[in-house]
């Protein structure tokens, strides 16, 4: 940044005219922050804006402690806000104003609070709040709740990123108003730069580490499509709702300290609250894999140590007995059962949200509890502790005439309050370990927009069908094609269609190592004369994908010139990434990406392995094994796995003895039957009591009860066996047309109990009208 952007005052981009004039001051950027297009990674001691010196009544200057000091970040929430206020002639009149507001709020006036958030004053807000944190009292009365958060938020690096899977809409970024950089007076600007401005201005940042270097080795198209598009999730533009009630979001109650101690080499050691919360995290693991991960104890280990201090008699985590707490965690497990049905009953409120008139139930309206990241798959990240969230995290999304919803924790008010229809979300706060990933409350999968949703994927998957001849023309013609980005191109196309495969986005350091399509490196794919490539690769959720498959002989051809002189690292399509390709499919049919091929493949694997292997004149549970078989091929396209469950040899073993006891029996109820048609009383049964005298058809039916109970419970084990491995419900809910399975359920007279959970019928409930003959 050169020395006259230094100088400069920082605009504010978001709409803020009714913040405090305290903060539209001019703020000098230190010459530390350097101009970027993403602010995320500036050291946070890099936004601390210095005010120049003015003086007070005329004579006094401002000495270092009447210096605004701004970090635009929730954490500062915790540090007096007089130590920020600028000092100034006239200010004092309004700062006595704001204080008198904060009085209001406190002794229950609701209505002054409302009018102030309603006129789309987001940031207006957020500065009242921290006007009202200044006062005594608010001190207070947040310093309790505090206190055990700003001990902890050391442990957390304050800045982590991480990227969403194909299966999570990419949200865009909010564009900056430049009409705003025009205006004469200097405003503090906290917005994320969109990726698509072309504008770069010196700006306040957010973060404390610089940006992660990426693992792949892939250098930057020379595509919009390459750019950056993570921020908050923003709507289409198209209407949601008109009217949106409810009722905000619960918190996990605070901690309770148990008391109980650990043992270290052998010896009890006493732990403070916060350094024992962290321990009994980690201690209710002990029966999981990630309580003898090494990954996971090494970042737990990291976290809990700066709790402990460098001077703790803790010094190693390998001599850390958390027996005597996993003890009282069963214990308390125990007793918690009983209190979850009251508990259910006080958060009635919270569960439900009135949509254009209309009572809708929400998915998820409790806020996660402070805890141990685990992530998705081998995530670098797992063990790393979570801070709790409070209401000063959290973003409400309500009408613009709804009641501002209650905040459940005395002395804390709400981050932000908006009035967006064009989103879904009601409310949303940042992932407290992956700072720029944020966490959504929504609609639950039963409400009716959620099934709309469904019912509008299925159809423009559906929509594929008058597509998919013209398409694999297309891309069957560039195998040869003279132009590398096209035969890159086609290739990958050609691997999304046949396998199913996910696009695949570049990761950064701090995230799982997973692969796509467009990810994938030379040494995944080996090929085998004369036409086979075999696979091997980590997929989404670490889940490895192995596979043999026979190709066409110019995708062959094609592999192998894109492997000839690049190293095992290399990318393997060097000139392609998933925009590229997506932005590519949704030339050849509107709305077409590479989880809508999977989606109809999917799909239409399920319709013709039911019509092909259905037959006639079967009981239930054997049509019911068709079904699951059917599904088992659909979850082994869309590479659904997952690990053998511990309990599965003892469940097998079970099944195993059960229908050796079954068979045991038969063997007696065939001698019974002949005894019966001597006129022989029968056999004494195994347990020494006598058998009641009954006739040769009465004996005839028990066997052949007996018969179908062994059999189905062989059927039962041995698919058992066959699904150890395979995931079906991931297919079932977000792949597979439900309406498939109702159609299927109707015309061959099986209950749908049997195939869709209560949950899924829930969710479900806008496909089951569909006729008997429906096809995908």
């Amino acid at each position: 940044m050169d020395s006259e952007a230094v100088s400069k005052p920082v605009m504010h981009n978001d709409v803020d005219d009714n913040k405090p004039l305290v903060f539209k001051k001019s703020v000098v950027i230190p010459s530390t922050v350097k101009d970027g297009d993403s602010e995320d990674d500036t050291p946070l001691r890099s936004i601390i804006s210095i005010a120049p010196e003015q003086k007070i009544n005329g004579n006094k200057g401002l000495d270092r402690s009447s210096r605004i000091i701004r970090h635009e970040e929730s954490d500062d929430d915790e540090a007096p806000i007089s130590s920020r206020l600028q000092k100034k002639n006239g200010n004092k009149l309004l700062v006595n104003k704001l204080q008198n507001d904060s009085k209001l709020q406190s002794k229950g006036t609701k209505v002054s609070g409302k009018r102030l958030l309603e006129k789309d004053s987001s940031t207006h807000q957020s500065s009242m709040k921290k006007h009202k944190a200044s006062s005594s009292s608010a001190k207070q009365d947040s310093a309790k709740t505090e206190n055990l958060d700003r001990k902890r938020k050391a442990v957390v690096s304050p800045n982590e990123t991480d990227d969403d899977d194909d299966d999570v809409p990419i949200a865009k970024r909010i564009k900056s108003d430049s009409s705003n950089s025009k205006t004469p007076s200097a405003k503090l600007n906290v917005t994320k730069q969109s990726s698509t401005s072309s504008s770069k201005k010196p700006e306040v940042t957010r973060g404390a580490s610089p940006p992660p270097k990426k693992r792949s080795k892939r250098s930057k198209k020379n595509s919009d499509y390459a750019k950056s598009s993570k921020s908050l999730r923003s709507g289409d533009g198209k209407k949601k709702w008109t009217t949106l009630v409810h009722n905000g979001v619960t918190f996990p109650p605070p901690y309770q300290p148990h008391g109980t101690k650990i043992l270290y080499k052998g010896k009890p050691v006493n732990l403070s609250p916060e350094q024992e919360e962290v321990a009994t995290m980690f201690a209710v693991m002990r029966e999981t894999d990630y309580y003898n991960n090494p990954l996971f104890r090494k970042n737990f280990w990291s976290d809990w140590r700066k709790l402990l201090g460098k001077k703790h008699v803790i010094q190693t985590l390998d001599d850390c007995d958390f027996t005597p707490i996993y003890e009282w965690h069963l214990e308390k497990k125990q007793k918690n059962k009983e209190k979850k049905e009251k508990k259910q009953e006080q958060e009635e409120k919270y569960m439900w949200a009135i949509i254009d008139g209309v009572k809708e139930k929400i998915g998820n309206y409790k806020v996660e509890p402070p805890g141990l990241f685990r992530g998705r798959g081998e995530h670098p990240k797992m063990g790393k502790f979570k801070r709790r969230i409070h209401p000063h995290d959290i973003t409400l999304n309500i009408g613009k005439d709804a009641p501002i919803p209650e905040c459940p924790i005395p002395g804390e008010r709400w981050k932000e309050i908006k009035h967006d229809n064009t989103v879904s979300w009601l409310a949303m706060w940042n992932d407290p370990v992956i700072l720029r990933k944020e966490k959504y409350v929504g609609l639950s999968a039963s409400s009716s927009q959620k099934g709309q949703s469904d019912k509008d994927k299925y159809e423009n998957a559906r929509k594929l069908k008058d597509h998919i001849e013209s398409i694999r023309e297309a891309y069957t013609k560039n195998f040869t094609s003279k132009d590398v980005l096209k035969r890159q191109i086609a290739v990958a196309t050609y691997l999304i269609d046949k396998l199913a495969l996910r696009a695949g986005t570049d990761k950064d350091d701090d995230e799982a190592d997973t692969v796509g399509c467009c990810t994938l490196k030379v040494d995944h794919v080996v090929c085998i004369h004369p036409n086979q490539l075999k696979f091997d690769f980590l997929g989404k959720d670490s889940i490895r994908y192995e596979n043999t498959v026979e190709v066409e002989p110019p995708v062959y051809k094609a592999i192998g010139q894109f492997k000839a002189g690049k190293s095992n690292s290399d990318d393997l399509f060097d000139e392609i990434d998933a925009n590229k390709l997506n932005a590519h499919l949704k030339e050849l049919m509107p709305g077409l990406t590479a989880k809508v091929f999977r989606t109809y493949n999917a799909s239409i694997t399920l319709d013709k392995t039911l019509r092909r292997e259905t037959k006639d004149g079967v009981d239930v549970n054997q049509k019911k094994i068709v079904y699951d078989q059917a599904n088992k091929e659909v979850a082994i396209i869309c590479n659904h796995q997952r690990a053998v469950t511990k309990s599965h040899g003892a469940q097998v073993k079970k099944l195993k003895d059960k229908i050796d006891e079954l068979k045991e029996g038969l063997k007696q109820l065939k001698t019974n039957l002949k005894r019966a048609k001597k006129g022989e009383a029968p056999l004494e049964s195994s347990d020494g009591k006598k058998t009641r005298n009954i006739t040769p058809e009465a004996w005839e039916k028990k066997i052949t009860q007996q018969k179908m109970k062994a059999e189905k419970m062989e059927r039962d084990m041995q698919t058992k066996e066959d699904l150890k491995t395979v995931a079906l419900g991931t297919s079932k809910i977000n792949y597979m047309d439900p309406r498939i399975t109702v159609a299927w359920c109707k015309r061959n007279e099986v209950p749908i109990e049997k195939m869709f959970t209560k949950t899924l019928q829930e969710k479900f409930t806008w496909a089951m009208d569909v006729e008997p003959d429906f096809r995908f």
